[in-house]
């Protein structure tokens, strides 16, 4: 030995890494039932052909799991964290009217060899996402930073490359006065305002318990059988909208322009959210959360009967009107 130092020894362990590669390969491999990459799996770049595609249409997306990370792995639900990775991805690609097709992840940890088992179910929750909507696990990058990532923890971020037929692509332009919107409920808070919660959980000790936790940190839904549907029946809605950041006023407001609405939706039969939501602004609940609407349709009123019923179902919260502004309420 020269006395000199290693790389392992500074807490970057490459052959750990490649082990950990070949551990998630069975994973990987339930992402490629009907769609497969046109190279290898493990190269340096991952490749898919489009040539089934008669005018393709590249859409992408990127997007992580925010604050929402830290409570997921104090409560040892690193698959959780996986699915909602990709559903934050693959969501926002679907409203492009799109197919997911390729999703990558990033991970930064301190340590490979002691988190190896946590990680690996991370990716195995998100592959069961990707499997559900055909989508392939292309490949990614697990980053060990001992000194910068701080223990226990994972930064998180996914990409996702999408494609879709130029004829097929939604078009919010094509909204007008009088076109329906329809809300499709949500599973939980998904994957946003957990800054928020985390600091109403600090300050209301016993708020939830940790059923009541375990439940409040429910995964992102996946939209993907509501595009199924519609596709299926030739119906090419005018808008999707995924309702994140920002709560129905700010997601829809992004491409609506001088077109606005008032909007009515359901109360949010959810309790340990209503527990949550007591300790939050009134307005500023509809700027910050879903409220229980997770993903919107806009369609023409003679498309509303069809769009009710795809996939678990729908409900009507509005229509467009003229002037700016998405203003919303609950029915009582």
């Amino acid at each position: 030995m020269s006395g000199n130092l290693t790389y392992r020894e500074s807490g970057v362990d490459t052959i750990e890494a490649q082990s950990f590669v070949y551990s998630i390969s069975s994973h990987v491999k339930r992402t490629q039932k009907n769609r497969q990459l046109y190279n290898a799996f493990g190269l340096f770049a991952a490749a898919y052909d489009l040539s089934s595609y008669k005018e393709p249409v590249i859409v992408t997306g990127t997007d992580g799991v925010g604050t929402k990370t830290e409570l997921l792995f104090e409560q040892d639900m690193p698959e959780t964290a996986g699915k909602d990775l990709v559903a934050m991805n693959v969501n926002d690609i679907l409203t492009t009217g799109g197919d997911p097709l390729l999703f990558l992840d990033y991970l930064g940890i301190s340590n490979l060899k002691t988190e190896t088992p946590r990680i690996t179910r991370l990716v195995s929750g998100m592959c069961d996402y990707l499997e559900s909507c055909n989508c392939i696990l292309a490949g990614g990058e697990t980053a060990e930073m001992p000194g910068v990532v701080p223990e226990n923890l994972v930064e998180l971020a996914g990409f996702c490359i999408g494609c879709v037929e130029k004829s097929a692509m939604i078009d919010p332009s094509r909204v007008t006065v009088g076109d329906v919107l329809v809300g499709f409920s949500s599973d939980g808070f998904h994957a946003n305002g957990w800054s928020l919660i985390r600091r109403i959980l600090a300050q209301q000790p016993g708020l939830l318990t940790r059923e009541e936790l375990c439940s409040a940190l429910a995964p992102t839904r996946l939209y993907h059988d509501i595009v199924r549907d519609l596709r299926a029946r030739g119906i090419v809605p005018k808008a999707y909208a995924h309702i994140t950041g920002g709560g129905l006023p700010e997601n829809l407001e992004r491409f609506l322009g001088e077109k606005g609405a008032d909007l009515t939706i359901p109360y949010w039969q959810n309790d340990v959210a209503q527990k949550v939501l007591q300790f939050v602004d009134t307005e500023d609940r509809f700027h910050t959360f879903n409220m229980g609407i997770g993903w919107v349709t806009i369609v023409s009123p003679d498309q509303v009967d069809a769009i009710l019923t795809a996939g678990s179902g729908g409900c009507v919260i509005g229509q467009i009107r003229e002037g700016r502004g998405v203003h919303v309420s609950v029915a009582r």
